[in-house]
């Protein structure tokens, strides 16, 4: 068997950063992702980093991305995690990744079909509409006022196909690929011969074509094994209305009971709902001006943690994982399955290991935080891991 190429995926968040290394650790590949800076690109396996980079300022990210992917330049496959609703320092840290990893042609695909996400015309879609048109237009940190990536990376070209695509690999900095289906995506990858070549820049469905490309036929271990009854948090800062609508659809159901962290005692509600229930929801405001609140999450985690509240994480939000797992002192998170779409499922190397869910605000349906409750409740993961 041909062996498997060192992969590594550079991302601006903690969910973009394991929902894209999630695919190729589902076609078998050994898959961590990392919270730090000093990394390096083993042969046959996946490095994924957090380069932490959506907060920050513009300057600030791109100075970030280029460190981390000048460390991982010499991985067989370079690819940029963008998020898949076109927010965040797009231009900016595509040419720093483009720069620093010494490729010629930075390939952009950045659909996600199985989460609605399309790319048509070079203008990026969600179910149909134009993302500056949908919720994403008010996001409270990166509001999306313009979906047409032409624009939004100033030089880019429209590749008419995976014809016209070959053909512009090399000669054109940045190439815009459309995409609507899997299948799509998997003939943008087949139309560039040779992927160590380009910076591929995508979100978690090019990610799966890729992995689908490098390493066909691969089966991956199984991710989970049934376990007794499991204590499972799930911590919501996104305040995108997906999160929000899931949230309550877990306490309508009677899955978990929902805390609201609205005051120094709600770490003492949460434990005394999980020891009495199995399973609780916290979670913050509907506010976008409390940009406190991911770090009063993570501080009512390291409580519960401290006390060992807890069996098993649920984390929604890219900043509110980042924070959560900063405050555990958490600076790797080894990859073990992807229970949904877009969720990918890890251990983290705390010194007391548990599995933990990555989810971003957007992705899954009405019943996906329910659906993760009922899975962690039940399970562990197959390798005995979360052993103290």
């Amino acid at each position: 068997m041909t062996p498997l190429p060192s992969v590594a995926v550079v991302a601006d968040d903690l969910t973009s950063a394991g929902d894209g290394a999630a695919p190729f650790h589902l076609a078998g590949f050994p898959a961590r992702i990392s919270l730090g800076t000093a990394v390096t690109a083993p042969a046959g396996a996946v490095t994924a980093v957090d380069c932490d980079t959506r907060t920050r300022s513009e300057t600030d990210a791109a100075a970030r991305i280029t460190e981390v992917v000048r460390r991982l330049a010499g991985a067989d496959v370079l690819v940029k995690t963008m998020d898949s609703t076109v927010r965040g320092h797009l231009a900016a840290e595509i040419a720093a990744a483009l720069a620093a990893g010494g490729r010629t042609t930075a390939v952009i695909a950045p659909a996600f079909p199985a989460e609605g996400r399309t790319t048509v015309g070079g203008v990026q879609h969600l179910a149909g509409v134009p993302v500056h048109r949908t919720a994403f237009a008010r996001d409270p940190g990166h509001p999306v006022r313009d979906a047409d990536l032409t624009r939004l990376v100033p030089g880019a070209v429209l590749a008419d196909g995976p014809d016209r695509l070959a053909e512009l690999v090399g000669q054109a900095r940045y190439v815009i690929a459309d995409a609507v289906s899997d299948h799509d995506l998997d003939r943008i990858v087949a139309a560039v011969p040779q992927p160590h070549e380009v910076l591929w820049v995508g979100s978690p469905g090019l990610a799966e074509a890729l992995a689908r490309h490098l390493a066909p036929g691969q089966t991956p271990e199984p991710a989970l094994r049934p376990a007794s009854r499991s204590r499972v948090l799930t911590v919501v800062g996104s305040l995108h209305p997906a999160s929000r609508e899931q949230a309550a659809r877990l306490g309508e159901l009677g899955t978990g009971a929902l805390v609201p962290i609205t005051d120094d005692h709600a770490a003492e509600r949460t434990e005394h709902a999980l020891n009495d229930r199995g399973s609780a929801l916290l979670h913050g405001p509907q506010d976008p001006a409390a940009s406190s609140v991911p770090a009063a999450l993570a501080d009512a985690v390291s409580r519960l943690a401290a006390r060992r509240a807890f069996d098993a994480l649920v984390l929604t939000g890219g900043e509110t994982a980042r924070t959560v797992l900063d405050a555990l002192a958490v600076s790797t998170v080894q990859l073990v399955g992807q229970p949904e779409p877009g969720v990918p499922l890890g251990v983290v190397d705390h010194p007391w290991r548990f599995p933990v869910a990555l989810k971003a605000g957007g992705f899954g349906d009405l019943d996906t935080l329910a659906r993760l409750n009922d899975l962690l409740t039940t399970s562990v993961p197959a390798e005995d891991t979360c052993a103290p």
